[in-house]
């Protein structure tokens, strides 16, 4: 048994599907069940949808006049998991997904004492959907991006659902979860709650 099994963790969800709100999507019904499946191992958590924010396009903390990516930041920042969201678009993440990675470009020049990027023991994963093939391509982009400012990935840390190649599904469409895509949520959240308790208890070496 995980010996900090009781310790409180706070979870985000960054949603980068294209469409703003009230629009349905798939990619925050895959992260609202993955927030679900992590709340069975006593993680608290909220979805933020990209679009529905003023994100400005850049690389630094806070692009000034109406930039809504520093509260944003502050939510990450608070939380030890960020779940990073995202439909395929040609083969690649969204564009909202890659905004995303570029503001956390910025977590590269922010540090403690320790020299240590404010993201070190924070644990990020991440959620694909589509209609076309590029799961494991997404995942790659965005696990290399996550893994570059800081947060560290447990095993398995995707989950993903692509329906057939040139077809019109939508995993929102579907009339219950495919049973590979709910234990490969299951998984995600369990490895993900772990090594962030892990971590919350042994934080890494100064840098």
């Amino acid at each position: 048994m995980d010996p900090h099994h009781d310790t409180p963790l706070h979870a985000v969800a960054l949603i980068c599907t294209l469409s703003p709100s009230p629009a349905r999507s798939s990619s925050q019904l895959l992260a609202e069940q993955t927030l679900a499946a992590l709340a069975e191992h006593g993680v608290t958590g909220k979805t933020i949808r990209i679009a529905d924010h003023n994100v400005k396009p850049g690389v630094k903390t806070d692009m000034g006049d109406g930039d809504a990516w520093p509260e944003i930041r502050a939510t990450i920042l608070d939380c030890d998991i960020l779940i990073l969201s995202t439909p395929i678009w040609l083969g690649h993440p969204s564009s909202m997904a890659q905004r995303v990675l570029e503001r956390l470009d910025a977590e590269l020049a922010e540090t403690d004492d320790a020299g240590r990027m404010l993201t070190y023991g924070k644990v990020a994963a991440v959620c694909v959907v589509g209609n076309e093939d590029g799961a494991h391509k997404v995942g790659a982009d965005l696990f290399q991006g996550l893994n570059d400012v800081g947060f560290s990935l447990a095993p398995n840390a995707v989950t993903y659902w692509v329906g057939e190649a040139m077809q019109g599904t939508d995993y929102q469409d579907l009339d219950a979860t495919p049973e590979k895509t709910a234990a490969t949520t299951a998984t995600l959240a369990a490895n993900t709650a772990h090594l962030a308790r892990t971590l919350k208890a042994a934080t890494y070496p100064a840098s």
